[in-house]
């Protein structure tokens, strides 16, 4: 492996005596070989001979100086080692190929030997994020090329991807013209790659390669000796792109270039620093600085003092061979001057040569830190801190630190997880390394003060998320129930994988500890958390686009966000999980084994002075009473500072689940129901002899519940020892338990960071980051469902026809639906690693009781509410139906609300209509939320014991069935009536809310006005989705094809216009008065609705489009069924006729007189004896069923009677020449014009006038404003 590479499986400082006690002698070169040759020295050595190990000496080579072996000696010995390495250097340029004649370098001002972009090249504009070469661009389309060009040779550069959009990186010469349309790759003599759209150009766009994502490291590559240009993502060859390119003149050859869409980000090195993934017989566009090859030898030997010095206490089984033999003299008393020796050389060497800095801190430094400190647990902290004390005592350190924390944090961002290197895989190794290293208060310090500050922390914090290329190597098999895969290989990658994702989230929780207890040294005192407070607004200004840097195509990447929200989700759920106060020498963490402050229990408390704050950060975030600057000018009623209230005051004491009380809530409560629940645990599927990474994740142990008291964050700091020596101030840092203490009287950047406002960030993070990853989640697992049905079904039909053509279609389709199915496989295994581990699940509960709380408080004081930001209601929403459909589920449904979350019931109900929400958005958020809850059995229950439901719901249902809202409330309503209509589905099972019907019942009865007004709004809404569903498939069948998104479309229209047939149904069985009583026009309408919808189910088109649509795989049948939509219409009939033959009131509308006015009897007749000859077999059970239908066929004889006696008046009408015909309705040609509009006197039925005036004000015939409606008899 290359020096510099982010693998570090293999040391690359090891000096050969691994290889020299393992019998491998021959490996190794003549002058190390003679450390065990000479079997006559075996004992106590000289300590010439380990000066000569150490600097890599011949034997012999060393003569003892007459005085003490002091600093001088030694780097007079390093010096004649430079003089040769400066002969080599010298060699190696003159007889490198790559740079003699080979590669011109033009001056920019960045130094003769910089390779860097040519400023005169650029064409739209780059933004310079840090130094020259990470680069953005600024335009709608920026291009550019190098200062560097090659005609001979074999040449390279890299490129790490900082976002995944539309970037085209390769070669181009001088003559291709770069435009605002055209860059790298339109034009001859042009070549690039771009990964979004997995192409490659050259005038011309052609497949190539793999998509790329965030943190890739692209190698490209041109061969002007065999005239091809290749690339390579993470050191994985894509293949040849190009060859047969164009060979050119010497000086005027091809340059490195670079397209990229705005807001696209990209790191550029072209030599500066080692490649992370060099290629064979490829040389770096820039030559190597002068030092390099000195400093990494002075870095080896460093090495080989610090294995020598720490000899007796390695664990290794090589050094107790070595401490057997007594190979090496003591070095104790030399060590201090050989090691100072050997820095003061390396910090002279860096000064004096241009560019050593940066490439030893991005290669040879790193290596070598990382082999001391060691990739994998146990770290060797005692060992990396006498590499961080010799280093500090010279000035030169800072700047070295400086980039080394630059390199690492680089290095996190590009660091994929290998799955043979889990658990400490990805940017473990660098994350462990840099907290180590700034538990030294001057690093830390000179952290903070650096300017890349904020651009290294977001570094560290970034995760580089596999895309489907990825997924391949690391869930090699996948497993679906039904497969014949192996499931136990899949649960133990997948299981590796949580392990490595749960070192990394362990890595950021001490990360972003040493800086939240970080104090800044400055004039003016800072309490702890004010830098962590610092970054978190400026990162959430970056995401929301606050630097100027808006978010385009969806490349911004989060992962930052959401290793921020881990993070404080961590911190306030399990507590504070480290040794904060601990010395340098001290390891890592205890993994919190305390209650953290979502957990505690009693009383609680929320400053409003976090709502009312208007800086930079917050002043831009939505509120719900409306945006901060119009809030500003109400004049509101002084407010306290904080709200408190009693944990579980909203539930009734009865029903009441909190902390303290003996029955826990969820997050705090283990039974084996819920234990049950989870996803097959993996300790099962591991052999008792496995020796591998894969263990089962540890959960939180059974006492927890009994813990769940009033102690807090900061009581679990104050009880850890510190293995500290020297006082908490010394080291820059306090201890989280002093925070608490420190008052909060305003919200700036001088008060002390508290658990109040760490939950205020957490849900904002999780409104930006956490969400959308939660429905990506979510996405995969319902195409998984969805591709096993499909997968299912294209099988069953391959199994069942018999020709041949059919049969091959039916594989391809079937080979399609498997790949798909295999990468939402791989997905899902992914987020479950990612999102669902239990602790995670505990937090996210926890936080939705305190946040659900909260809400409920603060909307009882009008002024707070509406400062409440929208992001809170979001975040509660999001959060709880994440939980909800969590996989492995938390626990199951019927604990899930009544056991913590019930109030959560209240919460929805009481403000899905609240009016002092303005977004109407967030009101749909609440009401959707009903709407997915009350399809659920164990929910609904929760609703029916709600008191809030029971006085509110059924009344601010009707109220919100508007055109916005109607969907949501159809899918509550029909929930509520589903089971006790006509031919229900549930085959005789009771209603799903016997209590909501009765309620929406007395409401319809109590509330005449909004009932009617409800009806007129069902009417019209039913119309037209009806209307809808029938235009559809007229489309289809027109173009004589079922395309997928239409079809998809005619199906939830049908199920819709099913759900609101149903909802009319009850209406006319339980309120058959609004039909039968009074004006006949709700009658007359409902009657037109039922023919309407009738005559266009059985017409032939629509029947034809029910037969295509059940022949379709994967379509479930009952969705597209038309006993859905007939049984509703039957409900209604004999609703009506049972009503009318029952009621002992006289003045009845005649439902069948209603009917036979309509001017189509027979459809009506045909439509009635469709209903009757339907095959109701598999619905309709028992005599009663029969009995209806016997019901319905009395109605339909009666209808004919009626409708031929009409007929035969009509006749005698015509016969006798009526002259009064003229004064029929000429809106409906049926009735006569009763009524006139006032004051415009026009005439027509005064039905047609009502129905009218339900929607529009003005008269349709002359559009002048209705002031009354006058009855020509009254008149």
């Amino acid at each position: 492996m290359a020096e510099g590479s982010s693998s570090h499986r293999r040391s690359t400082f090891s000096p050969g005596l691994a290889v020299l006690l393992s019998g491998d002698e021959a490996k190794i070169s003549h002058q190390k070989s003679h450390l065990v040759s000479y079997h006559d020295e075996i004992g106590h050595q000289a300590v010439e001979r380990t000066i000569e190990h150490i600097f890599d000496l011949p034997h012999r080579s060393v003569v003892r100086p007459p005085g003490p072996i002091d600093t001088g000696f030694v780097r007079s010995v390093l010096r004649n080692q430079a003089r040769k390495f400066d002969i080599d250097w010298e060699k190696c340029i003159r007889g490198y190929r790559g740079y003699h004649g080979s590669v011109l370098i033009v001056d920019k001002g960045a130094g003769q030997s910089k390779v860097v972009l040519d400023d005169s090249s650029i064409c739209g504009s780059f933004r310079n994020v840090r130094g020259p070469l990470l680069v953005e661009s600024s335009a709608p389309f920026s291009s550019a090329r190098a200062n560097a060009c090659v005609w001979k040779g074999k040449w390279m550069y890299e490129v790490t991807l900082e976002t995944s959009g539309v970037q085209q990186l390769g070669w181009a010469t001088l003559s291709c013209p770069f435009t605002d349309q055209k860059g790298v790759g339109d034009a001859d003599d042009s070549y690039s790659f771009d990964g979004r759209r997995v192409t490659k150009w050259n005038n011309d766009q052609k497949p190539y390669g793999q998509p790329w994502a965030v943190g890739d490291v692209i190698g490209c590559c041109i061969n002007l000796d065999a005239g091809e240009i290749s690339f390579y993502r993470n050191g994985t060859s894509l293949g040849v792109a190009f060859d047969g390119i164009r060979n050119v003149e010497p000086k005027k050859g091809y340059y490195a270039a670079i397209s990229l869409s705005e807001g696209e980000r990209c790191y550029l090195n072209f030599g500066s620093h080692p490649f992370r993934y060099p290629v064979d017989g490829f040389d770096p566009l820039e030559v190597p600085p002068r030092s390099w090859s000195f400093v990494t030898y002075l870095l080896r030997c460093l090495f080989r003092l610090l294995e020598v010095h720490n000899l007796e206490k390695s664990e290794s089984a090589y050094f107790e061979k070595l401490r057997r033999v007594k190979k090496f003299a003591p070095l104790q008393e030399l060590f201090r001057p050989i090691s100072e020796g050997i820095c003061a050389e390396l910090f002279s060497a860096i000064e004096v040569s241009q560019g050593c800095l940066e490439y030893i801190a991005w290669g040879s430094l790193t290596t070598l830190l990382l082999d001391v400190f060691r990739t994998r647990e146990p770290h060797d902290f005692s060992c990396l801190d006498q590499v961080l004390d010799l280093f500090l005592r010279f000035p030169g350190c800072t700047s070295l630190f400086h980039e080394l924390i630059v390199a690492l944090s680089c290095m996190c961002k590009a660091a994929p997880l290998v799955l043979t290197e889990c658990p400490y895989s990805g940017s473990y190794p660098f994350l462990a390394l840099v907290c180590h290293l700034l538990r030294h208060k001057d690093v830390m310090c000179l952290w903070w003060k650096a300017e890349d500050f904020t651009f290294s922390f977001e570094g560290f914090l970034t995760r580089k998320i596999p895309n489907k290329q990825d997924l391949q190597c690391l869930v090699p098999s996948v497993w679906w129930p039904g497969s014949s895969e192996d499931e136990v290989s899949m649960t133990l990658t997948m299981t590796t994988l949580s392990d490595a994702i749960k070192k990394i989230e362990e890595m950021h929780r001490e990360l972003c500890s040493l800086v939240i207890c970080f104090i800044p040294p400055m004039s003016s005192p800072q309490p702890p958390g004010s830098v962590f407070r610092s970054f978190v607004q400026s990162l959430v200004l970056k995401a929301r686009g606050g630097d100027h840097r808006m978010v385009v195509n969806g490349t911004f990447n989060n992962t930052v966000l959401v290793s921020l929200y881990t993070v404080i989700l961590h911190l306030l759920s399990e507590g504070f999980s480290m040794d904060y106060a601990g010395s340098a020498s001290s390891s890592k963490a205890n993994c919190g084994n305390g209650v953290g402050f979502l957990h505690k229990g009693g009383k609680r408390k929320f400053p409003t002075q976090l709502l009312f704050r208007n800086d930079a950060y917050y002043s831009v975030i939505p509120r719900i009473g409306g945006p901060p600057s119009i809030l500003m000018h109400h004049q509101f009623d002084a407010v306290e500072n904080e709200v408190q209230w009693d944990e579980g005051c909203m539930n009734d004491e009865e029903t009441r689940v909190t902390h303290t009380t003996v029955q826990k809530p969820c997050c705090c409560s283990v039974t084996d129901v819920a234990v049950g629940l989870r996803y097959k645990e993996t300790a099962k599927y591991v052999p008792s002899t496995s020796k591998g990474p894969c263990k089962p994740m540890p959960e939180r142990s059974a006492h927890v519940a009994a813990e769940c008291n009033g102690r807090g964050l900061s009581d679990e700091i104050e009880d850890k020892p510190s293995s500290s020596a020297q006082a908490e101030i010394e080291y820059g840092y306090q201890s989280l338990h002093s925070l608490e203490n420190m008052p909060m009287e305003t919200q700036s950047s001088s008060e002390a960071l508290k658990e109040e406002e760490l939950l205020d960030v957490m849900l904002l993070l999780y409104h930006l980051g956490i969400s959308p990853n939660f429905r990506q989640a979510f996405y995969f697992m319902s195409q998984q469902s969805q591709s096993i049905s499909l997968l299912e079904e294209t099988d069953r039909q391959i199994r069942e026809k018999s020709c041949s053509e059919q049969v091959r279609r039916l594989k391809e389709a079937r080979n399609s639906y498997h790949e798909d199915l295999v990468d939402c496989v791989r997905h899902c295994v992914w987020y479950r690693a990612a999102l669902f581990s239990q602790w995670k699940q505990r937090g996210m509960y926890a936080t939705c009781m305190w946040v659900v709380e909260l809400l409920l408080v603060l909307s009882n004081s009008n002024n707070i509410f509406h400062y409440v930001p929208e992001f809170y209601v979001e975040s509660l929403v999001d959060c709880f139906h994440a939980l909800r459909r969590s996989d492995p589920p938390f626990v199951s449904p019927a604990l899930f609300l009544m056991q913590g979350l019930a109030p959560f019931v209240t919460l929805v109900v009481k403000h899905f209509d609240d009016t002092r929400i303005v977004n109407p958005d967030l009101k749909d958020l609440l009401l959707q939320s009903i709407s997915v809850l009350v399809q659920y059995k164990e929910f609904m229950l929760v609703f029916e014991n709600n008191r809030e439901a029971i006085n509110k719901m059924p009344r601010s249902l009707l109220s919100a069935f508007n055109n916005r809202s109607w969907i949501p409330v159809t899918n509550i309503l029909s929930r509520f009536c589903k089971g006790s209509g006509f031919a229900s589905s549930k085959n005789g099972e009771s209603s799903s809310s016997a209590t909501f019907q009765v309620l929406l019942r007395e409401t319809c009865i109590h509330e005449q006005e909004l009932f009617f007004s409800f009806l007129n709004r069902l009417f019209n809404t039913l119309s037209w989705t009806m209307t809808e569903f029938s235009m559809s498939i007229r489309e289809m069948q027109d173009k004589n094809q079922v395309a997928d998104l239409q079809q998809r479309k005619c199906s939830v229209i049908f199920d819709i216009s099913c759900c609101l047939a149903r909802i009319l149904e009850f209406c006319t069985r339980e309120i058959p008065c609004a039909f039968l009583m009074g004006p006949d026009m709700n009658l007359r309408r409902l009657t037109e609705l039922v023919v309407f919808i009738l005559n266009h189910i059985i017409s032939a088109a629509d029947a034809e489009f029910f037969d295509m649509t059940l022949r379709r795989p994967g379509q479930l049948q009952e969705k597209t069924n038309r006993t859905m939509i007939l049984a509703p219409l039957v409900g209604i009939i004999l609703s009506l006729m049972e009503c009318s033959s029952t009621s002992e009131q006289r003045e009845l509308n005649d439902v069948i007189a209603v009917f036979a006015s309509m001017d189509c009897p027979a459809t009506i007749h045909f439509g009635l004896q469709y209903l009757l000859s339907y095959n109701w077999s598999n619905v309709l059970l028992g005599d009663s069923s029969l009995a209806k239908l016997a019901q319905l066929e009395e109605f339909s004889h009666y209808f004919r009677r009626i409708t031929v006696s009409v007929d035969d008046e009509k006749d005698h009408s015509i016969n006798m020449g009526d002259e009064e015909a003229d004064d029929t309705c000429c809106i409906c040609y049926n009735c006569d014009s009763d009524a006139t509009f006032q004051p415009c006197h026009h005439r027509s039925c005064f039905g047609c006038i009502s129905r009218h005036l339900l929607n529009n004000q003005r008269c349709f015939f002359c559009n002048a404003v209705v002031t009354s409606v006058t009855r020509i008899a009254d008149s």
